[in-house]
Order: C-alpha cells, then sequence, then structure tokens
C-alpha cells in the first residue's frame, strides 16, 4: 500500500510523449549544432544539408534509442546505471548518423561543403539534451514527492560507507517515512567533514551523545553491515544511555544469503552484537564446486539446512534438491526459493534418510553431483529421553545417505557436525560422531571429496537457547541459566553456512575442518543482552535464576580433542583437524549394525554402553536423565 501511495505521489512521464519530446530535442541538437559552427548569415545556404540531417537523424536515433531501451524505463529512478545506458546510445546513434552523412557527402547528395564538425556538436548536444531531459524527470519526482510534516524524525546514520550512503538516499526520495537525515557518525578520520548526499560526517561514533543534543537527534540507523559484533553492542550500548531508539542494516552474511536487502532497516537483536567482522576471501572455488552442478540438501527445511539452500541458490547450480521429511517446512522452503530464484530449477522431496531404498530411489532420478548433509535430530535433552531415535535418524540415516552417494558417483559430500561430537557426554554428540567416522570412511574407500565440517551452537536455530530465552521474557521470567560460568560458543546461521559453503569447496576427501567460532560467550551474558534488548533490565525486571549444573555437563566445549592440533587453511577462519583415529571400515559397519539392531528392540542401555565403547572419549553413560526444558 506504501508503494501504490509513494507511486501516485511522483509525477510518471509516460514512454510515449518522451519520444514525442526526443524528436523535438533532435531537431534542436541538429539546428544547433549547424547554429555552434556556422555564421548565422551562412544558416540559410546549408539548409537543404539541415533538413536532410535532421530526416536521417530521426530516422536513425529513435530506432536506435528505443533498441537500447531509453523507453523502456521509469526515469524517475535514473541512476548512474542510467546515464552510462545514455552515453552508449546516444553515442551509437550518432555514429550511425554520421556514418549516413558522410555516404551521403560521398555521393554528392547533400552539400559537399558541409562542416563535418556539426557531426560532433551534434552529439555532444544529443548526449546533454537526452541526458539532462531524463534526469530532470528524476529531479521533479523527488522534489514532488511530498513535503515532510514538522515531525519528521531526525536521523542519525553510523557509518558513512556505500551502506550508509544508501540508507541517506532511501530517506531524502522516500517522503513517506517521514525521517530526516542529520548527518553521519564514522570512525574514520579521512571521512570527517565531508559530505554525502548533501548529509555531512559531524563526528566519530564517542561523540554520538553531543551529538544527539546539538542536531536534535530522535533515531540512530546502524549502516555497517560488515561491522563486528563489539561495535554494534557499543553504539547499542551508548543509544540505550542516552534513551534514543536504534535499529540497524542486515549482516553482511544475511545479505550473503540472499534473505534480505541491503535497504531493509531491522531492530538490533542478538545476532548482531556477536557477530564478527568477515574476512575478505575469494569466494570463486565455491562456485566452481556449486555453479553449474545438481546439488541435494537433506534436513532442507532446518534452520541450518534452508540457509544452505539460500546461499547455494545464489551460485547458479544446475538443479537443487530440497530434501527433508517434515512436509510444511519443506513447502514453505521451496516458496521461498522460488521467490527469490524464479529460473532456478528447484526439486521438493518429502522423504526420511532412514528409508534407505527410498533415498536410493532420490539419488537415482535426480544424481546429485554436490551433497550437503544437514537432516540429524540436534535436541540433546530430547535424544538423551529418546536414544533409539538418535541411533536411527543420525548413524543410520547418515549411512543411508553416504551409501546411496557412493553407489550414484557423487563427487562432493559435506555433513554438517557439531562441536558436541568431540569427547561426547550426550547421546547426541556421540550419534554425530559416528556419523562423522562414516563420512570419513566413505572418503578413505572412494578418494572423493567427501568431508566433514563441525562447528558449535547457532543463535536463533530451532530448539536453540535464543528462542527459549524470548520466551520467557515475554513471559515476564525468570530466565533460567544452568550456571553463571556456563560457556558456548555461537555463532549465527547466515555465518555459520557461508564457512561451511568455504570448507566444502576446499575439501578434496577425508578432512574435518573446523570453523573458527571465535570466543566462547557466557550464556549469563547472553540472557542480559537478550533482556536489554527486549528494553528490559536485568535483574529489575526480568529474574535470572540459576538452576544448576548437571552431572556430566561441561561448564565450556571443544572443537577438537586434546590430542589434536588443527592446521590452518587457506580461509583464516576455517581450520583442519589432524584426526588420529583410523577405523576398520568393515568393523565400523558391524558396529552400526549391531547399534540399529539394538535401536529396534529398544534396548537403550547396550546402545548407551556400545556408544561410550566405539566413540573416542565417549562418557554418555555419566549422564543423568535430563531435564528436557533446560538451558545446555
Amino acid at each position: 500500500m506504501d508503494e501504490e501511495v509513494k507511486s501516485r505521489s511522483r509525477p510518471h512521464v509516460r514512454n510515449r510523449y518522451l519520444l514525442l519530446g526526443d524528436l523535438g530535442l533532435i531537431l534542436i541538437s541538429v539546428l544547433g549544432s549547424f547554429a555552434l559552427r556556422l555564421d548565422v548569415a551562412e544558416l540559410p545556404y546549408y539548409f537543404p544539408a539541415i533538413a536532410i540531417m535532421v530526416a536521417v537523424a530521426l530516422l536513425v536515433k529513435v530506432p536506435v534509442y528505443y533498441a537500447f531501451g531509453l523507453y523502456r524505463r521509469l526515469w524517475i529512478y535514473a541512476s548512474v546505471s542510467e546515464l552510462k545506458l545514455i552515453a552508449v546510445a546516444v553515442t551509437a546513434a550518432s555514429v550511425l548518423t554520421s556514418g549516413v552523412m558522410l555516404i551521403l557527402i560521398s555521393l554528392g547528395l547533400v552539400l559537399p561543403g558541409m562542416p563535418r564538425s556539426a557531426l560532433g556538436i551534434d552529439w555532444l548536444l544529443s548526449l546533454v539534451l537526452i541526458g539532462g531531459s531524463r534526469f530532470a524527470l528524476r529531479l521533479l519526482a523527488e522534489q514532488s514527492s511530498g513535503p515532510r510534516d514538522g515531525r519528521a524524525r531526525r536521523v542519525l546514520i553510523i557509518g558513512a560507507g556505500d551502506a550508509g550512503a544508501l540508507v541517506v538516499r532511501e530517506l531524502q526520495k522516500n517522503a513517506q517515512l517521514n525521517m530526516i537525515p542529520v548527518g553521519f557518525l564514522d570512525d574514520d578520520p579521512e571521512k570527517q567533514k565531508h559530505q554525502i548526499h548533501g548529509v555531512p560526517v559531524i563526528g566519530t561514533l564517542d561523540d554520538l551523545p553531543k551529538v544527539r543534543l546539538a542536531r536534535r537527534v530522535d533515531e540512530v540507523i546502524i549502516a555497517i553491515p560488515s561491522a563486528p559484533g563489539r561495535v554494534v553492542r557499543r553504539v547499542t550500548e551508548m543509544c540505550r544511555r542516552q534513551g534514543l531508539p536504534f535499529r540497524t542494516m542486515p549482516g553482511i552474511y544475511e545479505l550473503i544469503g540472499g534473505k534480505v536487502s541491503v535497504s531493509r532497516l531491522r531492530e538490533v537483536d542478538i545476532t548482531d552484537l556477536l557477530r564478527r567482522q568477515p574476512a575478505h576471501m575469494d569466494d570463486r572455488p565455491v562456485g566452481v564446486a556449486l555453479s553449474g552442478k545438481r546439488v541435494l540438501v537433506t534436513g532442507a527445511g532446518g534452520s541450518i539446512g534452508r540457509e544452505l539452500c539460500r546461499q547455494i541458490a545464489r551460485w547458479g547450480p544446475a538443479e537443487l534438491v530440497l530434501l527433508g521429511h517434515g512436509e510444511n517446512s519443506i513447502f514453505e522452503a521451496l516458496l521461498e526459493l522460488r521467490e527469490d530464484y524464479p529460473a532456478l530449477s528447484i526439486q521438493p522431496v518429502i522423504a526420511d534418510v532412514r528409508d534407505l531404498p527410498r533415498i536410493r530411489n532420490v539419488f537415482r532420478a535426480y544424481r546429485p553431483q554436490v551433497v550437503f548433509h544437514a537432516a540429524a535430530h540436534k535436541h540433546v535433552p530430547l535424544m538423551e529421553i529418546n536414544v533409539e531415535e538418535a541411533i536411527t535418524n543420525n548413524v543410520i540415516g547418515t549411512r543411508n545417505v553416504v551409501q546411496a552417494a557412493t553407489e550414484h558417483d557423487v563427487e562432493r559430500l559435506v555433513l554438517i557436525s557439531t562441536d558436541k561430537a568431540i569427547r561426547p557426554v550426550s547421546v547426541m554428540g556421540a550419534t554425530k560422531r559416528l556419523a562423522e567416522m562414516l563420512v570419513l570412511d566413505a572418503a578413505q574407500r572412494t578418494g572423493r571429496a567427501y568431508a566433514v565440517v563441525r562447528f558449535g551452537n547457532v543463535l536463533g536455530s530451532r530448539g536453540s537457547v535464543v528462542p527459549l530465552f524470548k520466551q520467557q521474557i515475554a513471559r515476564g521470567g525468570p530466565v533460567t541459566v544452568t550456571h553463571p560460568e556456563m560457556r558456548r560458543y555461537f555463532m549465527t546461521i547466515p555465518e555459520a553456512v557461508y564457512l561451511v559453503l568455504q570448507a566444502a569447496a576446499m575439501g578434496q576427501g577425508g578432512e574435518v575442518f573446523l570453523l573458527d567460532m571465535g570466543e566462547q560467550v557466557r550464556i549469563l551474558d547472553l540472557a542480559e543482552d537478550l533482556i536489554r534488548l527486549s528494553g528490559l533490565e536485568p535483574g529489575r525486571d526480568i529474574e535470572i535464576v540459576f538452576t544448576g549444573i548437571r552431572p556430566g555437563e561441561k561448564l565450556s566445549e571443544d572443537l577438537w580433542d586434546s590430542d589434536v592440533h588443527p592446521r590452518p587453511t587457506d580461509h583464516p577462519e576455517i581450520f583442519r583437524a589432524e584426526e588420529d583415529e583410523h577405523v576398520d571400515g568393515q568393523h565400523l559397519m558391524n558396529i552400526v549394525d549391531q547399534l540399529h539392531r539394538l535401536a529396534q528392540q529398544g534396548e537403550r542401555e547396550a546402545i548407551l554402553r556400545l556408544l561410550d565403547e566405539i566413540v573416542p572419549g565417549a562418557a554418555v553413560r555419566s549422564t543423568p536423565p535430563p531435564d528436557v526444558t533446560s538451558i545446555v
């Protein structure tokens, strides 16, 4: 509705009127070129040549302008790209016109003495007149978009880069937003005292309190998509102390995933406070691994799987197969991807990875070249209660996918794993470690690029701590935390998936890639941040209750065993683990078969005992029955 109002408030000039206007401008350009070149007294003598050139220009230029699309544009949105288009179109039209005139002169059909320089002057005049007429429409549109009333909010932009410039242009040309940019703050000394679109850079981030008073700022917009979390936290803390509302642009990894556009503003959330500054890397290996390939993603309806599909889609695969067990989540992912990538071949497949005949049929039908295996049960407390499901889904499901991949010559397979697979004290962690061993065994047997990518918790995924904290805050508290020193690695979903694709492109076969998760975050700090982002104060408005650490639970997590020394890769945020374990493939398959039989028979204790025996460093039996709703 807002777009309709905005559209009606701007003066649209139909392209048929532009065409009529261009006819007049072509006439003026030709007459002007002769008038500038000759004395006034000479003009009557050259009138026949002028008439011929006008006719030639009309017959040549209008079709050329049409061919270049000058009558298929909304010129009220004209930008630098349209300026380039005008220059190319006018130049092409003038070259053709000049060519025709020179041929006519050589044939004696035009006065031989006609000044050739008039052809060049005509090109310059056409460029000015045709370009000027288009950009005049944009200026008129911006001036007539409606005056802002006296209640317009005065906005301060944090970040005087490309993103900040984009925000300012949007605020300036869209009066319906009723927001006036009053200045930029940026720590770059070279940007100080400069202007962007007429808006000055008036200080650094530390100047926010005094700028707020001097400029009567009503709201702050953080326009630095690549800013690390510490910068966002610094700004939000200052805004909170000043009582200023604040919003932000999406982070760079959200933009990479195509989930949002750069012009969309939103409230600051916990992912902004914890994000890291992205490394500047060459994306071409990812393009080589994915572009033009048939790609299959298992668990495509989950939080990680769906983000994988988003980021894979932007690389233009030949086909993208969304495989999942939940029909609703797959349907939602399909709708989103088809809207964003209408030309991409997307195939939704409802299937359970535990059903080997079905998985084989899927691989036979779609012949994937690249597979990302993200389907898994991941909720730690639930898997402690449902041990059999953890075995059949995480272990048997992975074996089925790997078996189908080897049978159908899949070139590249990537298993999404977890840091909980290291010295696991949970059933979920132990089953994921077995899944890793199955993939690594297949890599050794086939020599193909089958690899594992292991990382910690992702913010906002289903069943994670953040949604539960938000629910507790919405209910008025209390927020429950197991221990004040409980720490976990956290990463945003788009960032984790971006690094997964980078690691996948590096894989040659048999690697375990570890993502640099940064520093571990105290769960208590996370809870306090979420409370403050909700406009409340911890301890005053929302109480935090410590429920006590459970026996067998670790205060912090590991991404690799203590005797494993990770090696750096070409990407500064991805490491490779040097795994010392070498499991005999046949022995591993026998163990998996045994686990499958025990799961079918409901032998929970036997499964736990076998997991502790086969999985390196496992202590699954030491973990008591969990509280399903507690925070891990």
